[in-house]
């Protein structure tokens, strides 16, 4: 397990072209303020089927990165979908849109960034585009980059740092 702050990782690496660092737009939840993975990327719009689909597949240090179109208009995860990331080994998610079920959702073993909360649900649709290029709060997140999310902030790099 690598163990990390957002800080120190700029201050070793934020010289290298790749380092990405996050504009401050998440507000976290979930019981774990700190998280590291490889990314998975999902473009969907207002429906969270493909998230569902996602997410009930096995991954070992995992972070899913949503581009939900920065909507408010609808949640895209719920606590019984972040139950199932924790099942499967997804460490964090990270939401360019909503969640709801936020008080349970910050008793659960994740870490979750997303820009609110909101308690419609999304509708069920299976379209979206999955391991594409994502772009949204200054970073270009691509599928098998690393993710580290931590209180200080989100960066982005192509290479594992320590």
């Amino acid at each position: 397990m690598i163990t990390f702050t957002t800080a120190a990782l700029c201050d070793t690496h934020s010289a290298e072209a790749n380092l990405q660092i996050a504009e401050p737009i998440f507000k976290s939840y979930g019981a774990n303020p700190a998280f590291w993975g490889h990314v998975t990327t999902l473009k969907v719009f207002e429906n969270n089927d493909l998230i569902i689909k996602i997410l009930a597949e096995k991954t070992e240090n995992g972070v899913l990165v949503i581009d939900g179109g920065g909507s408010h208009h609808c949640a895209l995860v719920n606590a019984e979908i972040a139950k199932m990331a924790i099942a499967n080994g997804w460490q964090g998610l990270v939401i360019y849109g909503c969640i709801r079920d936020s008080a349970s959702i910050d008793q659960l073993p994740i870490g979750i960034r997303a820009l609110h909360t909101y308690p419609l649900k999304s509708a069920k649709k299976a379209n979206g585009d999955r391991d594409v290029l994502i772009s949204f709060a200054g970073i270009n997140f691509r599928k098998d980059y690393y993710l580290y999310a931590d209180a200080d902030g989100i960066i982005v790099s192509k290479n594992l740092l320590s």
